[in-house]
């Protein structure tokens, strides 16, 4: 049975703080799937991170990690009401953890992948693009979500965002990449070159909506330095926040076709109560049978202070939601 990586907690400050290092050297200059079994689902090469940094090195990681979290001892944060393989807190306005557990360890991300893809369709993409749809968004994976796109079909590309975001159409995710970068391959290296840019080293994407690859990974820490950075742009928050979208487009044929895509986040179509206090106000969620049940979203205290939450690899999709509101409650108790 392949073996999942464990981080070791001796290492997680240095290794955080050793890719920072390395970005700001530079600077100057990863859908759904019920297929397989779900436990001891993952299978990752090791990688050892580099901890030694030289004093000049240092100082540049300590400026550049000034407004990011850094978690330094999990030990802190032992709380039983937390049962998913992995989960983080992390506050925007003050950059501090509220919790964190098992924060450094790969995991699959399922379609919380899609939020790497919109950030890099809104960083560097043109959203009023015309995007036709080629067979290559066609997923045909058992269990998939879909947004009902079809090869021939004529989008925006900020169409395709919210057919992305909303229903977590793994073939919006498909004809984005292709889109943007002629292929899938081509498009996750644009991913992966994102991630490196943020300090995300223990990511790696195989391809824009998150179906299972053993190739495909990242880390709950990770997860949140994307979400961080994709919710600098107004664009990315005015997606997450929307709960039903109406997309309006022309197939092959000219013909115009309509859909009305909606969003799954259960704190915000009322299937779930947000603890008082609190407006989550949006996040992204993301299943396979491998990765379980994944939620990252944004929260805001009474007070106007923004909070990242990230849970990982519930074993349900009622016990994700039962963590997350058990470690959101951390922001107001």
């Amino acid at each position: 049975m392949e073996r999942c990586i464990q981080i070791k907690k001796r290492i997680r400050t240095q290794a955080a703080v050793a890719a920072i290092a390395v970005l700001a050297v530079c600077l100057p200059v990863s859908g759904c799937s019920v297929q397989g079994n779900l436990e001891d689902a993952y299978s990752f090469q090791e990688r050892t991170p580099q901890n030694d940094l030289s004093s000049e090195e240092g100082s540049r990681a300590k400026a550049f990690a000034s407004d990011l979290c850094v978690v330094e001892d999990e030990s802190l944060f032992s709380d039983n009401s937390i049962s998913s393989e992995a989960a983080a807190l992390f506050s925007i306005d003050d950059s501090s953890v509220l919790f964190s557990k098992n924060a450094f360890e790969t995991l699959y991300p399922a379609s919380i992948t899609k939020v790497m893809t919109a950030l890099i369709a809104i960083k560097y993409g043109n959203l009023s693009d015309q995007v036709t749809v080629t067979d290559s968004a066609v997923i045909t994976e058992q269990g998939a979500t879909l947004c009902n796109i079809k090869p021939g079909d004529r989008l925006t590309l900020e169409q395709l965002l919210y057919g992305l975001m909303l229903p977590s159409g793994n073939d919006a995710g498909a004809a984005i990449a292709q889109h943007m970068a002629g292929s899938d391959e081509a498009f996750s290296q644009m991913m992966n070159q994102e991630a490196k840019r943020l300090g995300a080293t223990g990511t790696h994407f195989v391809n824009a909506h998150g179906l299972n690859s053993a190739d495909h990974y990242t880390t709950a820490y990770d997860l949140y330095l994307i979400f961080n950075e994709a919710l600098k742009y107004e664009k990315f928050r005015d997606v997450i926040k929307t709960t039903s979208y109406y997309a309006e487009y022309e197939n092959s044929a000219g013909e115009k076709v309509s859909q009305t895509w909606k969003g799954g986040n259960w704190y915000m179509t009322g299937e779930r109560d947000t603890p008082s206090g609190l407006t989550v106000f949006g996040g992204k969620t993301g299943t396979t049978n491998a990765a379980g049940y994944c939620l990252i979203m944004g929260s805001q205290d009474n007070n106007g202070k923004e909070y990242i939450s990230v849970v990982l690899k519930a074993d349900s999709r009622p016990g994700l939601y039962e963590n997350m509101t058990n470690l959101i409650h951390k922001i107001v108790d």
